[in-house]
């Protein structure tokens, strides 16, 4: 096995830190649909509820709290009467556009590759 130089270890720890300080902020099964929903437009609560299959009200509102504390949603109030919340994305969260469409794209691949090959019996 090959030992590995310090300047290996600390090339690897320079990948895998920002590595997994996104997966830290986009941890979990659903912030990322949270994010693709807004993607497509501002929504309420109610939108993004009826958009995004299985999701509870109670996780709903915690990952967008956990969103909105990390600059990738802004949650805006409308003085109307009732009051409307609108929740869309930020710049911020629009950087993501990317990283979600390489997501989409390496699913969508990998997808295609495992439903290709014949099942084991």
């Amino acid at each position: 096995m090959k030992r590995l130089e310090p300047s290996d270890h600390k090339e690897c720890m320079g990948r895998i830190r920002p590595v997994n300080d996104a997966l830290d902020v986009l941890n979990g099964k659903w912030k990322l649909p949270i994010i693709i929903s807004l993607s497509l437009g501002n929504k309420r609560f109610n939108e993004m509820e009826r958009e995004i299959p299985k999701i509870t009200a109670r996780m709903l509102s915690k990952e967008l709290r956990e969103l909105e504390m990390n600059e990738l949603v802004k949650r805006t109030v409308h003085d109307n009467i009732p009051v409307v919340i609108e929740y869309s994305l930020t710049d911020y969260g629009r950087s993501l556009d990317d990283v979600i469409e390489a997501l989409h794209k390496w699913g969508t691949q990998h997808r295609k590759r495992i439903m290709s090959k014949p099942a084991e019996v």
